[in-house]
């Protein structure tokens, strides 16, 4: 058993700093070098736009950019055996192990082992779900999942740590996931390093607040930072996360040596606090972690211990992410410079809803924000002396020909309503497909996954 693992963060969302992952390599040495990189690419979005790119091109609907990363740093994370775990195989995670493979011939490189985490995708069996009594309803509405069954784009369940263990175990230096939890791609070397059990609640949440921690990127080293964001350094070359954990359950997180951002206990409070419900119950397959009882430290700069955390025992059920269609939606924009700024676009707003009033249009949603005087915070619009001000108008319905009418209606106020404006050039609003989301909760015994590692 090692004494300590380092697991450092590549990316936290698809699109997230190309360099990242590639730095978090490159500069893998002395005490900051690392074992692991984990990079998560999934969001709840994301899976329903794979799984279009996917009906289009069976040889798609994974994150394209992680093949591009990889043929930048293959050669050092064989030569470093630093191994990487990712979530970037989406809804086609073969497809993405053979694009890898590609990449590997292309360099000659023949002594590399792929591992891919199957069996999340439900698209093809929802339908037998269904008709053997899981009935997949709305976490927020109860509804049975039939009710929207013929709009549904994707469906995945969210596997933990366990399929990755497994793949690691088999020797591979690569693991691609479906959908997986984010935090699942830290635990996993926690586990198949220290020989955790998988019921030592414990361990297994300090491993899963690691991967919390880690799954945002640098998010947890200074970016987004709320509390004196100011202070954060040379944030043009922000330096990644990385967590040295240990046997015990036990971590600290840093980052390399003279790269930008900060680690601090500040930092690393607003990431635990970042998309968590009950603090006391943060629910993942493969635990139950206790928020509350997270202890940090600053042991030094840039260096974070963390320790104190307790765990219970997973529920029977996995997380399904389910997509779906539900309409359509438009936005338009409109700017008014001063004087009366706020006041021409309050105005404008209300011609042009008695606009669409007068051709008859219903939408089950429309709504207007003036950018610069309330747009993230409503109540605060009482402002008068503003330069400009953005009426920002968005419109949401079944019917696609009101939502098309509506984008009519926009350019016509610049002749025919309230003066100086401006903002029109990119056109008229053009209607995009509302994609809504479904959470829903599996038993775990009517979805196994499957592991695949296989060599070159």
């Amino acid at each position: 058993m090692k004494p300590f693992i380092r697991i450092a963060s590549g990316q936290g969302f698809w699109g997230d700093l190309q360099r990242a992952p590639i730095d978090q390599v490159k500069l893998s040495k002395g005490d900051t070098a690392i074992d692991y990189m984990m990079l998560d690419y999934l969001a709840e979005v994301t899976m329903s736009i794979m799984q279009k790119q996917r009906q289009k091109d069976p040889r798609a609907g994974y994150a394209r950019d992680f093949p591009d990363v990889i043929s930048k740093i293959l050669p050092d994370i064989l030569e470093k055996k630093i191994k990487v775990i990712t979530n970037a195989g989406g809804v086609n995670p073969v497809a993405c192990r053979d694009k890898i493979f590609e990449v590997a011939r292309k360099m000659n490189i023949t002594n590399l082992k792929v591992g891919v985490v199957m069996g999340d995708d439900l698209m093809d069996v929802l339908d037998p779900l269904i008709e053997n009594g899981d009935e997949l309803r709305n976490m927020e509405t109860h509804e049975p999942l039939s009710s929207v069954r013929s709009q549904v784009l994707s469906a995945n369940v969210y596997f933990g740590a366990a399929p990755i263990v497994e793949c690691l175990r088999q020797g591979a230096d690569i693991v691609i996931t479906g959908r997986c939890t984010d935090t699942g791609l830290t635990l996993a070397p926690m586990i198949y390093e220290f020989g955790w059990p998988m019921n030592d609640w414990d361990k297994i949440a300090a491993g899963t607040v690691a991967g919390h921690i880690l799954e945002c990127g640098g998010q947890a080293s200074g970016g987004n930072y709320l509390g004196d964001w100011e202070s954060v350094p040379d944030l043009e070359n922000i330096g990644f996360p990385i967590a040295e954990a240990y046997p015990t359950g036990e971590f600290f997180i840093t980052k390399h040596h003279g790269t930008g951002g900060l680690v601090s206990s500040d930092v690393v409070k607003e990431q635990l606090l970042y998309e968590i419900g009950n603090p006391a119950e943060y629910i993942t397959p493969d635990c139950v972690a206790d928020f509350t009882s997270i202890h940090l430290e600053d042991i030094s700069e840039n260096k974070v211990r963390v320790f104190g955390i307790k765990g219970a025992a997973a529920t029977p059920f996995y997380k399904v992410s389910i997509s779906y269609t539900d309409g359509w939606v438009a936005f338009g924009n409109l700017t008014y410079a001063w004087p009366d700024a706020l006041k021409k676009a309050r105005r404008a707003d209300e011609i042009l809803r008695g606009r669409l009033k007068n051709l008859g249009l219903q939408f089950d949603e429309i709504r207007t924000e003036f950018v610069g005087a309330n747009a993230c915070h409503h109540e605060l619009e009482q402002l008068t002396h503003i330069n400009e001000v953005q009426m920002r108008v968005g419109v949401r319905g079944q019917n696609k020909k009101a939502i098309e009418q509506f984008a009519m209606e926009l350019a016509p106020l610049i002749l025919t309503g309230p003066p100086s404006v401006t903002g029109f050039a990119g056109g008229r609003p053009k209607p995009s497909e509302v994609v809504a989301y479904w959470p829903a909760l599996l038993r775990k015994e009517s979805s196994q996954p499957k592991v695949l590692v296989e060599g070159i």
